[in-house]
């Protein structure tokens, strides 16, 4: 039972306060009290595979479109294409190169989650969360939560001991959610997308 499984992710652990696990034990009390939140949606947490690319590239760009919105060029936005994302998607799926987990349910899949060996060494740090989008209909029903402690679980199972995300500093949601999960800003830096320069800001778990 995937919930039970997340439910006891840091059994046996000594928890840092900043730990995902740490700060989903209260989370995972609530929405047992708020029973049927996730389970009438029939939601599964599961590793994806080969077949699931185009599904992740339709996410990926829906949720880019609906996230950037204001802060990413319209133009830039509308260029994106859901082949070539999902093209990027399948090789790094069989190249195994990454931990990707979907959430999916009856409809099927709305959400992904990716990470992996960190690519940007940061003092301290081993691993990265990579991605993590939802179609945005879906988004705020906590299904993120699981899609983090998904990754946390392979991260753990693989020796990684400390994790960090990059976000867009505008992508306000994005930011509060990394926080609410016990991460805290650890660096910034200046990129461009589409033309575009802007600030991205590194949140850090020191302990999974």
């Amino acid at each position: 039972n995937h919930r039970l499984r997340l439910a006891n992710l840091g059994n046996g652990r000594k928890l840092h306060g900043s730990s995902i696990a740490n700060r989903m034990d209260v989370r995972l009390t609530q929405r047992q009290q708020n029973h049927g939140r996730l389970g009438h949606m029939e939601v599964k947490v599961r590793r994806a595979a080969d077949e699931d690319a185009e599904s992740i590239g339709l996410v990926q760009v829906e949720s880019w479109r609906k996230t950037y919105a204001g802060i990413l060029p319209e133009a830039y936005l509308e260029s994106l294409n859901i082949e070539k994302h999902a093209l990027f998607w399948r090789q790094s799926l069989r190249e195994g190169c990454m931990y990707v987990f979907v959430a999916e349910d009856a409809w099927g899949i709305f959400g992904f989650i990716a990470g992996g060996a960190i690519r940007e060494p940061i003092e301290g740090y081993d691993a990265e969360l990579y991605a993590i989008y939802l179609m945005p209909a879906r988004q705020r029903h906590g299904v993120g939560q699981e899609l983090a402690l998904s990754l946390r679980e392979a991260l753990l199972m693989e020796s990684f001991g400390s994790m960090v995300v990059w976000v867009l500093e505008r992508n306000l949601p994005a930011v509060s959610f990394y926080k609410k999960l016990g991460g805290f800003p650890i660096a910034q830096k200046t990129i461009e997308i589409g033309g575009t320069g802007l600030s991205e800001l590194a949140l850090g778990w020191p302990v999974l």
